[in-house]
């Protein structure tokens, strides 16, 4: 593939992908869309990973930016949120309910097996509440 059919499918890839959540497709949120999902790949990024990688790619886009950026593609549905530690949010493009590793030592964070946890049954909730999601993060470190 050419360098220009790349850049025109990473283009149309992020256009769709904006798209389909009905988000205006904004030039910051088109530059960081192409970096997010413009190889098909799935991505966990931290907003400081994400500006640096924007940074790297000559996209001038402020971390204030990228942090909005990252939180209206959440509420749009279009990635999720995950908590580590209560200080640290890793956003995710792969939207469906998996487990996921979070590395300690590297304080990165991949896809567990999807199949290697099952609950036979979550607790009832309080009244008046319901359970909205629940997140698996495995904390792992080198033995």
């Amino acid at each position: 593939m050419t360098q220009t059919a790349t850049t025109d499918l990473t283009s149309r890839r992020a256009r769709d992908w904006l798209a389909q959540a009905d988000l205006r497709p904004t030039r910051q949120r088109l530059s960081l869309a192409e970096l997010l999902i413009g190889d098909g790949q799935n991505r966990h990024v931290t907003a400081e990973s994400l500006h640096h990688a924007a940074s790297r790619a000559d996209v001038s886009v402020s971390l204030a930016t990228v942090y909005n950026t990252l939180r209206a593609f959440c509420d749009a549905g279009l990635m999720a949120e995950i908590t580590v530690d209560g200080t640290r949010s890793y956003f995710d493009t792969r939207i469906d309910d998996h487990p996921h590793y979070y590395w300690e030592e590297d304080g990165t964070l991949t896809d567990a097996p999807s199949d290697s946890v099952k609950f036979e049954r979550l607790p009832e909730p309080p009244e008046g509440a319901e359970i909205a999601k629940v997140e698996v993060v495995i904390r792992l470190r080198k033995g």
